[in-house]
């Protein structure tokens, strides 16, 4: 049996020992039953490679749908919680089955310890490292064993996972194609807010061992490899204002999925955001986020503009992140890849306004600088501009509509990193219809 989960299984046995001090004998037990459902639409225009014999051109349209159910048990000391999701496109018919999105179940002792088991949705600080990443409707949850303290000012928790494909007895799987990239992981994430102050900060370690190698191979055996984020949070929050700063470092060994060569890994981020609302109806952010990239190699071959082989990593990877969150709605740098698997990194600039029209009614309206962090030979850093709009209507308790449009305006470098070929302004339009009624709630 591999040995971080022996200490892993070790670890939560001795943590166990003071839950099982504390017995349930009365309470209430509450459940609560019910369903979520949200309907999302997009047209794209632009942005996109020109249409050819091989390419779909620069137009797109398509409607999703998700449903959940959600099923929710609490009494003292211990809470339940599942989520049965189904997402399909609109029309699709093969394979969109059901799958579990969350089940855990949560012991909480008196003193403030806990264990949380299953299936979770994890969240921390900002989401700039680990989020659930909604907006992209299948969302990312996490199979891990929690470990936690919570009290007096202080939270403390101790994250484990392990992934295979199937069940062995005899040998571990080599794990690939599952819901996670990773094989281990070994998350220690501690808060702290302070009694007398309007300020929260935050300290992140995250260990993950990623399979390289082929299964079976000779030549390329698997192996697992490892790489490491680490970092912190601060968040100042005096009566109208909140300031809030992260600064993280990634280390270790990243692999290449196609050629699978191992480069060292030297790579950072940091960001900054100011958010100041004098009224309850309006506000205003201002923020900046750094993300470092890999040095220009330049390939001579038809395309190869840099071509990603170094020594060194150096491009910043937000891994499970909640990327639309931070660097814009449409997501171009993070999810999509640069070609030839160049990383060059990302400067964003922004500047938000909101306001509450109504007590139903939210617009935003946001504006992006968006450039590479890497010196580019012959080219400037500058990728684009961006506007967002957004408008949020709740019709009721449970009922919400939420409708956007991003245009961005690319440069050639834009052009030349993520197109090659392609109109350089694009359009994207989207709306998400979120209905969320609660079926059954019952006490005894």
């Amino acid at each position: 049996m591999n040995g971080k989960l022996i200490r892993g299984l070790m670890a939560a046995a001795l943590f166990a020992a003071p839950l099982s001090g504390w017995a349930q004998t009365s309470g209430t037990n509450q459940l609560n039953v019910g369903l979520n459902f949200m309907t999302h639409g997009e047209v794209m225009r632009g942005g996109l490679p020109r249409g050819t014999d091989d390419e779909v051109g620069d137009k797109s349209s398509f409607l999703m749908g998700r449903v959940r159910l959600n099923v929710d048990y609490k009494r003292q000391g211990l809470e339940a919680h599942a989520v049965i999701q189904n997402k399909s496109v609109w029309g699709n018919s093969g394979g969109q089955a059901l799958n579990l999105y969350e089940g855990w179940v949560k012991m909480t002792a008196k003193n403030g310890l806990f264990a949380q088991v299953g299936r979770i949705a994890l969240s921390y600080d900002d989401e700039r490292i680990i989020g659930p990443n909604d907006f992209a409707m299948a969302a990312l949850a996490h199979d891990v064993l929690r470990l936690g303290y919570e009290g007096h000012g202080h939270k403390l928790h101790a994250l484990f996972g392990y992934n295979q494909n199937a069940s062995h007895v005899y040998r571990d799987t080599y794990y690939v194609g599952g819901s996670q990239f990773y094989k281990t992981m070994q998350t220690v994430w501690y808060h702290y807010d302070v009694p007398i102050l309007p300020l929260g900060a935050s300290l992140l370690f995250m260990n993950m061992g990623l399979q390289s190698g082929e299964q079976g191979s000779v030549y390329n055996p698997p192996t697992t490899e490892f790489q490491q984020i680490y970092g912190g949070y601060v968040n100042f929050h005096p009566k109208y204002l909140t300031v809030e700063g992260s600064y993280y470092r990634q280390s270790g060994k990243h692999v290449d999925s196609s050629t699978m060569q191992k480069s060292e890994i030297k790579a950072w981020m940091a960001s900054v955001k100011a958010t100041l609302q004098p009224s309850e109806r309006y506000g205003f952010s201002l923020g900046y986020d750094y993300l470092s990239g890999d040095d220009y190699v330049a390939v001579v071959v038809p395309g190869g503009f840099g071509m990603a082989r170094h020594e060194v990593w150096k491009g910043f990877s937000p891994i499970y992140g909640s990327r639309t969150k931070h660097f814009g709605m449409m997501d171009y740098f993070y999810e999509s890849a640069y070609i030839n698997g160049f990383t060059p990194g990302l400067q964003n600039a922004y500047v938000t306004a909101f306001g509450n029209l109504t007590s139903k009614l939210n617009l935003s309206a946001t504006y992006h600088y968006l450039a590479v962090s890497t010196d580019l030979k012959d080219l400037k850093r500058t990728l684009g501009h961006s506007i967002e709009l957004q408008a949020t209507y709740r019709f009721s308790k449970d009922i919400s509509l939420k409708v956007g449009y991003t245009q961005m305006q690319g440069t050639e470098t834009m052009d030349r990193l993520k197109r090659e070929t392609g109109d350089k302004k694009a359009h994207w339009g989207w709306f998400s219809l979120d209905i969320s009624p609660s079926l059954f709630t019952t006490k005894w």
